[in-house]
């Protein structure tokens, strides 16, 4: 009874301390910028970013822009670059007709897009998704109309510089953004299941030219490992050696092997819906042109990949794009800063 009560008094004094919200907060540019930082004095002008990716099952290509040109306005403040804001560029590069915000819109089929509504598995969805988007780039020739993709000529660099009074201009182009499988095999990654099975699976069958193949593959390689372990004569469950308690009377061992034949193939089963380590690919090139003439005076480019460390990191889409799109703009911005300035 005594016991009860230190339980139901636990309960409470849990419930009344889990009341509230857990609050995570991420200030970019966390500390303030001296007078002694490396852009100090100079002001800078980030246009939108040509896009030729065509990526959009993951995000649509405005907020990509969004994410990459925020990215390189946290880089940049943090050098000490003095910069306008950005909807007043891209306001006064829509007067000027220098871009338009029509590629950005979604024209999609409205026949499909109604498909997406209905009783479709994730996986046939997924494919209406990238039917529909490839047919919006075919129709609309977005490789063509998207922001960015239009060439300036040095008087037109100028004009920007002169009317936001800056040093300089960035400019650049997203090249890759996409999720793929990271080829790694370590268990701590994958999982200890997806590790023993898809691993053998693919040292004795290879690549499989399907999933149902890939299935295939890992369920028999399942199966082998369970009969042999069940095999061993040191396995005596569920059939120890007694004649009468054995499949069609053979014998434990094969009775064992069996059975263990089976447990080993369903799990093989359950490891082709597991195991899966996606990763985040984000490649971009920037360019940095003197306001005052045009020149370039700085180009390089990054390619980023990010995917979970462990089994127990955060896996989610937007986690690793936000990393892999941090990671290249700080190593561009900081290879800028240091090669230039």
């Amino acid at each position: 009874m005594k016991l009860l009560k230190v339980f139901i008094l636990g309960v409470a004094v849990l419930s009344l301390t889990g009341c509230g919200q857990k609050v995570v907060e991420t200030l970019k540019v966390s500390e303030p910028v001296g007078p002694n930082a490396p852009g100090a004095g100079r002001s800078i002008v980030v246009l939108p970013f040509a896009d030729y990716t065509f990526s959009d099952n993951l995000a649509s290509a405005h907020r990509r822009n969004l994410q990459v040109t925020e990215s390189v306005t946290d880089r940049l403040i943090a050098n000490g670059f003095a910069m306008p804001i950005q909807e007043d560029v891209v306001r006064y590069m829509i007067n000027q007709n220098l871009i338009s915000l029509v590629a950005y819109e979604e024209s999609h089929s409205s026949s499909l897009t109604n498909e997406l509504s209905g009783e479709w598995s994730n996986e046939m969805k997924t494919e209406i998704r990238r039917y529909i988007v490839e047919q919006q780039v075919s129709r609309d020739n977005r490789l063509v109309s998207s922001p960015g993709t239009h060439g300036l000529s040095e008087n037109t660099v100028r004009k920007i510089g002169r009317r936001f009074n800056a040093d300089y201009i960035v400019r650049g182009r997203l090249l890759e953004y996409k999720t793929r499988e990271d080829p790694s095999w370590a268990p701590w990654r994958k999982g200890v299941l997806p590790f023993v099975v898809g691993g053998t699976s693919q040292v004795v069958y290879g690549f499989a030219e399907s999933d149902q193949y890939d299935r295939w593959n890992q369920t028999t390689v399942g199966a082998g490992y369970g009969a042999l372990i069940g095999s061993s004569d040191n396995i005596i469950w569920p059939f120890e050696n007694d004649p009468g308690n054995t499949i069609l009377g053979m014998s434990s061992s094969a009775s064992n092997a069996i059975f263990w034949g089976f447990a080993g193939g369903w799990l093989g089963q359950l490891s082709t819906h597991s195991g899966r380590l996606d990763q985040a690919v984000v490649q971009m090139r920037i360019w940095v042109q003197e306001a005052s003439s045009g020149n370039v005076v700085w180009t390089n480019r990054v390619r980023v990949q990010v995917s979970p460390q462990t089994v127990f990191s955060d896996s989610q889409y937007d986690v690793l794009f936000d990393q892999a799109i941090e990671k290249g703009v700080t190593a561009l911005i900081d290879s800028f800063v240091t090669n230039t300035l």
